[in-house]
This record gives structure tokens, sequence and C-alpha cells, in this order.
């Protein structure tokens, strides 16, 4: 996959990180938002779990979302570390790592949501816990999976996104104010590091996120980038040749 992106059109991988972009945050509304705002009632573990027990193909799709979610933001990965070489090889490839550890501990919270199911699924096993003890562990395992993606994930997608907003910043090919927006928006996720800063600041530390995550993946899948200009970055590199 790597020997063959090089030989693809710039524009045409800019379009095609934009719509990996798109899958990804889609994947996530659905695994993070729709199917967990649906099953989990906050603060209350019995109710939590009796919406598990009735909707259980809820929680399945869930996990198949943060799957797709994962699978297609190591696409994106490697597409736009292939975009970003001409810019600075080594900061496009430290951007690459930062994320990728962030998607590992996401992947690994993914299988958290199937945890619920074993939990509450009445296995002779189980009998030495109270239904009480059920219901907790089932709401536990359910807080880690959002702990493992909207906290741990998002701190090393915050540093993620302000590398490639000062990569498309230094760049000739895209516009400068997307990457301030990217950059704004991974210092808004890195708030994430102190609780109380980041509760105290909520929800206006995300709003960055929105703002400039929505422009690159809207720039990418309409416009792309300058073909030539990408050329001309990647023959003043060297990148496209040792490519």
């Amino acid at each position: 996959m790597m020997e063959r992106i090089p030989e693809v059109s710039p524009r045409f991988k800019a379009r095609m990180a934009g719509l990996f972009y798109l899958l990804t945050s889609a994947a996530y509304g659905v695994g993070q938002m729709l199917v967990l705002g649906k099953l989990v009632v906050y603060g209350n573990a019995a109710a939590t779990a009796n919406n598990i027990l009735a909707h259980g193909h809820l929680l399945r799709l869930g996990f198949a979302a943060d799957i797709v979610s994962v699978a297609c933001s190591i696409v994106l990965t490697v597409l736009f570390y292939d975009l970003f070489k001409p810019v600075n090889k080594s900061l496009s490839l430290t951007a690459a790592f930062f994320h990728l550890v962030g998607l590992a501990i996401a992947a690994v919270g993914s299988f958290l949501l199937l945890a619920p199911l074993v939990v509450l699924g009445g296995g002779q096993y189980l009998s030495m816990f109270k239904v009480e003890q059920l219901h907790t562990l089932a709401y536990m395992f359910l807080e880690l999976n959002a702990q493992a993606w909207n906290d741990e994930f998002m701190v090393f997608f915050g540093i993620y996104c302000v590398l490639i907003g000062y990569l498309i910043f230094r760049s000739t090919f895209l516009p400068r104010i997307v990457g301030v927006l990217m950059a704004c928006a991974g210092l808004g996720y890195l708030t994430l590091l102190y609780a109380p800063l980041a509760d105290y600041l909520h929800p206006y530390n995300l709003a960055p996120g929105a703002l400039g995550e929505t422009s690159l993946m809207l720039w990418l899948l309409v416009v792309g980038v300058n073909a030539q200009r990408w050329k001309e970055q990647a023959d003043a590199t060297g990148e496209q040749r040792r490519s």
C-alpha cells in the first residue's frame, strides 16, 4: 500500500483522505454518540443494564462502528503522512506515530463495549455476583470505553491535530487558515489533559475542533490540494524522487 500511494495524483490522495475523514467521523458518531446515547443513562447502572438487555444489538453495532472508525483512521493516517512528507518528513512521521498510538488505545477501548453483554449474559459462573454488582460492572466497562475514546485517545489526537495544523501552515498546497484552525482544534483537545480545566471550558474547548476538522475535511473533499504546488514542494525537498 505504501509503495503504491506515491503513484497516485496528490489531488486524488487528498480527496481520498477527505473521504476517509468523513467515514471516520460518521462511524465515531454512530459508535460513541448515537449508540451510547441511547443505551447509557448516566449515573444509573440499573437503567443502563436494562437498556442493554433490551437492545443488545445496539451495543454490537457500536462496537462495529468503533472498529470501522479505527480502520478508516489508520488509512487516513497513511494518506496524511504521504501528503505532508514534502513539507517535513520527520514531523509527518511523528504526527502519524502519535495518531497510531491513540488509535491503539481506542481499539482496545472498543472491545470493552462487548464486555457488558458477557457480564449481563447470565452465565453460570456469574451467579456469585448480586444483580446490582453485575449492573455496576457493565456500567463500569462502558465508562472505561468512554474514557479510552474521549480522554486518552483525544489527547493523542490533539497532538496529532497540532502537528497536522503546523504542516498545513508550512505547506504551499493548502490554505494556511485551515492549518491555524486545525492547530487550535488540537489545543482545545489537549485541555483534556487536565480535567478541571476541560470541565471549566466545556463546551468551548471543543468548538475549535468542530470548526478545524470540518474545514479540513470539506476542503479535501471539494478542492483537494494544489497538485502543482505539491509537486514543486516535493521536488524541492527531494521527497518525490525518493518515493
